[in-house]
Formats: structure tokens, sequence, C-alpha cells
């Protein structure tokens, strides 16, 4: 847990790359093989569910540590990150107590603990604290809390990788990748040079596009390029194998029982498939908002009604694997002539092929760009023709050029302390449009501000708050700033009809004063012409 630990410091506190690579490579190069593994699990999104109550973890704090829980709520709310809050207080470490226990056993005996009872667990946590130092105790809190973020992209881990082990980069990218439990998994089964075990569910993983900014020409001539539409739902991939079908999302999210829609493709699809794509709800090939796509994410069971009101499809736009043979280093365009042979052989309205746009010109195809929303896409994508099917995101042969977002001028009116390195500034805020006299809240955004910007907020905050609700501070309305996002939908969850699609800070409106921000009726208007119910 010392290694671990230790590495977390670094990771979280370093900002150049090569110092992260670094010590990624040597903690890989020392650990133990089964800590390996969980480190590889945890840097690709698998931890353990939590297995302890935060007000738990919070009440055994406060007896510990001797204090009121008053204090123990002044600490957090200034601190802003409950594991960290924790580590804090808890009473200094005696030396002759300390144990070097390896990161896999505590991982795996909370998985145990989540079935134990109350005071078994609290035996548990409070001996683990009792034997470890602040830095191993603020890990361990992140783990029980379900909250372990930190700074490391999953190229970043398997490049790592790849300087210890006898494995290409893009090979190990794939192992790592799929439905694989570390509990039960060894270091050898996962990238051993050797390793034969099968998982017919198993993804590849899924080449990023950039985005695009400025002149198409630096491109090259148009002809060499593919244009697409780029639709605003879950990246996915469908995999036939084994005459089984299985549903990945980009995040490594097995969702084949979210969308039972797509199981009528298990006896149409060809065996040995893989299609790359996008998950979508549609109708008559039409896509639909993606706001009805988050009424069918996180439901276990899905009812008639939402398959009715939320029919999933997959558009399809990239071909992984044909007859069980990995095609991702055939070009784009023989990879494209053969997807479209496979959907229209399949010829069902659940599955559809996400169209190629015709076009000669980049003048032409930038007017074509314009009418992006009326179609329900975010923008165009850009394919080379002759690229090969990459790992992770590469600069140079796809590129995302999206539509401008839409804006709206707002003023702040509440304010929450962040998390991580900006747990103890004001950046996370709440805004508000005019209706009336009257001032409503529609949306939350906490980036795009640079940290400079940020730190004046804070102290703005600081100076100028009205009202305290547990983290959270009224504030008096008074700084405007324009707020970006993608798109807008009706909402009966909030007081002001709408949801944003992914909002933003554009930029802080200085030179505009409150009296000049949007209003309620704004923002039903952009809903009436870019949005749906």
């Amino acid at each position: 847990m010392a290694a671990f630990a230790q590495l977390v410091q670094v990771l979280g506190t370093s900002t150049k790359t090569l110092d992260k690579l670094a010590a990624l490579s040597n903690y890989f190069t020392v650990a133990e093989d089964k800590d390996k593994v969980w480190v590889i699990a945890i840097f690709s999104g698998r931890r353990p569910r939590r297995a302890v109550n935060v007000s738990l973890l919070q009440s055994w704090c406060i007896e510990l540590a001797g204090i009121p829980a008053w204090l123990f709520a002044e600490c957090y709310h200034t601190v802003g990150d409950l594991a960290e809050t924790i580590a804090l207080l808890l009473p200094e470490l005696d030396e002759t107590k300390h144990k070097n226990v390896s990161l896999s056993y505590y991982l795996e005996e909370l998985i145990r603990l989540e079935k134990q009872d109350e005071l078994v667990k609290k035996q548990f946590i409070i001996d683990a604290w009792q034997t470890m130092s602040q830095s191993e105790r603020f890990v361990f809190n992140k783990f029980i809390t379900g909250s372990f973020r930190i700074g490391v992209s999953q190229k970043m881990m398997v490049n790592a990788l790849a300087k210890t082990i006898e494995l290409d980069a893009s090979v190990i990218a794939h192992r790592i990748s799929g439905n694989w439990d570390p509990s039960t998994t060894t270091f050898n089964e996962l990238l051993s040079e050797h390793a034969t075990a099968v998982d017919f569910s198993k993804p590849y993983p899924f080449y990023l596009a950039y985005a695009h900014e400025g002149d198409l020409s630096v491109l090259g001539k148009p002809e060499d390029w593919q244009a697409e539409w780029k639709w605003d739902g879950i990246r996915g991939q469908m995999i036939k194998r084994n005459n089984e079908l299985f549903i990945w999302s980009r995040g490594e999210e097995l969702m084949t029982e979210k969308f039972p829609e797509y199981q009528v493709l298990k006896d149409k699809l060809p065996e040995g498939v893989v299609l790359d794509g996008e998950i979508i709800p549609a109708k008559d090939g039409k896509p639909l908002p993606f706001a009805l796509l988050q009424t069918r994410i996180g439901r276990k069971n899905i009812t008639k009604k939402q398959l009715q009101e939320a029919p999933i499809a997959f558009f399809a736009y990239d071909l992984l694997e044909y007859n069980g043979e990995d095609w991702r280093n055939k070009e784009l365009g023989q990879r494209r002539a053969t997807l479209e042979k496979i959907v229209k052989s399949v010829n069902h309205p659940t599955l559809l092929l996400s169209d190629v746009i015709e076009y000669t010109t980049w003048d032409e195809l930038a007017k074509i760009r314009e009418s992006s929303r009326d179609v329900g896409a975010e923008g165009l994508m850009l394919k080379n023709k002759y690229s090969v099917y990459k790992v992770g995101r590469k600069v140079g042969d796809w590129w995302k050029w999206k539509i401008e977002p839409l804006t709206i001028d707002a003023v702040m009116i509440y304010a929450q302390k962040g998390a991580g390195r900006r747990s103890n500034i004001y950046t996370d805020y709440t805004f508000a449009v005019k209706d009336g006299d009257n001032l409503v809240p529609f949306t939350k955004a906490y980036s795009g501000l640079t940290d400079k910007e940020f730190n004046a907020v804070d102290a703005f905050v600081k100076r100028n708050s009205l009202e305290k609700f547990g983290p959270v501070r009224t504030v008096k309305p008074e700084l405007v700033f324009e707020i970006a996002f993608e798109g807008i939908a009706a909402s009966n969850r909030h007081k002001s009809g709408v949801a944003l699609r992914f909002p933003r800070i554009l930029r802080w409106r200085k030179d505009k004063p409150v009296s000049e921000i949007n209003t309620l009726e704004d923002l039903r208007k952009m809903l009436e012409m870019y949005g749906k119910s």
C-alpha cells in the first residue's frame, strides 16, 4: 500500500507527463503481480463497490479523533474532500504500529466487507487506519468512498506497461479491455506474451478524434477525406462472437442488457464481427434527442413504455473485425465498403448505416456543417480514407468538426468548493436567468475559467456570501458569465423546465450588468428551436 500511496502522490502533484510515466513504469517494475493487476483495474475504471456508508466513516473518524461533529463538518467544508478530511483528522500514526500491507489485500477485503455487519466493518476500518500513514489513509479512504480519481489516462498507463513487458502498446490496450475481474485474474493471464484465455466479449480500444479548428485546407485534398455526421449518442461497439451478442460503451461498460432491441441482431449479424458506432434513440431511421437516451441509462429494468418512447438503434460507421479477423489495420475505404454490405444484408431498422456525406469542396462541406442541428448532429467527423483504425486519441487521420455551441448569459447565484486540487476554492457554480423580477436557476458549471479567474471568483464568493447550506453558499447575484452548451431539452426535474447538454463557462462577462442577462423566455425559445421534449 505504501508504494501505491507514493505513486498516487506523484501522479496527483506532478504536472509533467514524463514524470508521471516514469513513476508508473517504476511501479509496474517493482510491484507484486497481484497489486499490478489491481492498479491496472483501478486506472481503467474498475474498482470495488462502496462497502461502507460514508456517514459511518464520518462517525468513526469523529470518535477516533475525539472531536465534535460540528468541527468535523467545518473541516470537511474547508477541505472539500471526505477521504482527505478523514486522513487529516485521524490521530498521527504510531510508527511502531505501521504495517505495509499489500494493496490487493485491502481491496479484496473491502469486497468481502460489503456483506458484513456494521461492527465487523468498523473494526476492520479502524484497525486499518491505525496501521497506516496519512498518505496511505487517504488512498484507502478513496477506495471506501468510491471516489478514486487521479490524473492518469488509460493511454499513459498502457505506455508505462509497454516499457516493462514484452507486448506492444496496442496489444496491451486490447488485453486490459473487456469484462475481467481483478480479484480472480492473474497478471500472467492478463498480460503474458503467451496468454491464451478467450473472452468472446472483449471489445477493441476505441480510436478517438481530435477537435479541428480553423481552415480545412490544411488537411489537403477534399477527395482524400470521408465526411460523416457527428452523432450525439453513446459511442459503442457491437460484437457478435461465439453466437453471442455484446454491446460495450466507450467507457468500457458492458451494456448488452440495457438495450434489448439489439438482441434481434444476434441471429442476423454474421459470426466474428465487431462494429463501431453510436447508440442513439431513433425513429424511422432518424435520430431522436439525447435526452431520450438518458431515460434509459442507469435503469436495471426497461419497461414496455420506455422501449416505445425511446426506441434505440445502432448507427454503424466502422468495421473492426470481420470473419473473426482483426481488420483495424486495413484502410478505412475497405472497412467501410464491407460494413455497407453487412448492414445491407442484415436489413433491420435497429442497425443503421451512418451516412457518408457527399461533397466536392471544403466550402461546400462548411455549408453542410451549418445544418448539423437540423439532423440531430453535433457537427461533422472527418476521416482520412486511407487511415487505419488506431488506439486512443491520435492526431492526423480523424477529426471532429463540431458546430458552434449555443450560448446564454446568466448570473451566478450559488457556489460550492471543488474537488482535488481545487478543494479549497469555490469552483462549482449555479447560474440563473431572469423571469420578470425573479432569478430562476437553470444549470451548473465548473469548467471554462483560468486558475486566475477561479481565484478571483473565489475571493468574490468569500466576500459576498449571503447564506450557507452545508457546502453551498448563496452569493450576491452580481457576476455575469456566458454559458455554452451543446443542446437543450425539456425537463420536468428542473425548476426552469429545461436541461442543458454539456454546460460550461465560455467567458466571464465583466462588460455586462445583471440587468442585461438572458431570460427564461429566451431559454424557452431556444428549446423550441433546438430542443425537443
